[in-house]
């Protein structure tokens, strides 16, 4: 595939059939879709419907990536809601491999403020157990780099940072856990964007999120309405040798097939 054609979107939870039809109709072969609401909720899955998605995808060659919500705490520590997290995880798994996803993205949790650690280390084992079940499946798990929250705030996402992003991707060795690079989650850390890509390289990302920002807060602005060189990070990226996907995620389905546009000129 050449460099456009790798380039896809988040449909989010848009009912995966719609979403399919948009996208052939406008050529695009990757798309990102979440399972947790609406359409595509975990529940309404038959066989007749997952044959269905299955064939469209395949007809049309597109690549399917179930987009986990990171608003369930990975990092969970109480009873009853633990193992409901690991169900969780394992449910999409199930139906990643129903419709034949290339990969899932998943999040480390968050913490608040106490208790770090143990929530770090309850979010590896269940990363763990969940690569385990991915691998039986041949699933393969992206962990994503979430978004810093300001200092004073409550709440903070594990794995934000390179040395958190780095404590998952060593403790687990296995070619079905790979890293969802959010470029524009990196341009919010002091690290940036090249200190994520000169720590750990392109070997093990499965995908590429793309958004602005001016890396001050969380926002997914238009290419060009913040302060990210994307055009620099498609040719340090490509120059890799980079051959995976790249998830436009930011404003309307028009903003995001433009920039598909623009972007490929930099492979």
């Amino acid at each position: 595939m050449n460099l456009r054609d790798r380039i896809g979107y988040d449909a989010g939870t848009a009912k995966l059939e719609d979403a399919l039809i948009e996208a052939a109709t406008h050529g695009v072969h990757y798309i990102n879709f979440n399972a947790d609401i609406g359409a595509n909720h975990l529940g309404l899955w038959s066989k007749d419907r997952v044959a269905s998605v299955k064939e469209q995808a395949e007809k049309h060659d597109i690549h399917l990536c179930l987009h986990t919500l990171s608003a369930v705490n990975i990092a969970e520590i109480s009873p009853v809601v633990s193992e409901a997290a690991d169900r969780y995880l394992e449910r999409n798994i199930d139906l990643a491999e129903q419709l034949n996803c290339y990969g899932l993205i998943v999040h480390a949790g968050y913490h608040f403020n106490s208790e770090i650690e143990a929530r770090k280390d309850a979010s590896l084992r269940r990363l763990e157990k969940a690569v385990e079940y991915a691998e039986n499946k041949n699933q393969t798990l992206f962990l994503e780099n979430l978004n810093l929250e300001p200092n004073d705030a409550e709440v903070h996402y594990l794995a934000h940072t390179i040395e958190e992003t780095r404590f998952y991707l060593e403790a687990i060795d296995s070619k079905r856990f790979c890293w969802s690079f959010t470029v524009n989650h990196a341009n919010l850390v002091p690290e940036g964007i090249n200190g994520f890509l000169d720590y750990f390289g392109i070997d093990r990302i499965g995908e590429v999120r793309l958004a602005d920002n001016l890396g001050d807060r969380e926002i997914h602005m238009n290419p060009g309405e913040g302060n990210i060189d994307f055009e620099s990070v498609f040719r340090r990226i490509e120059a890799a040798g980079y051959s995976k996907f790249y998830s436009l995620n930011f404003g309307s389905l028009d903003d995001r097939l433009a920039a598909r546009e623009s972007f490929s000129a930099y492979g």
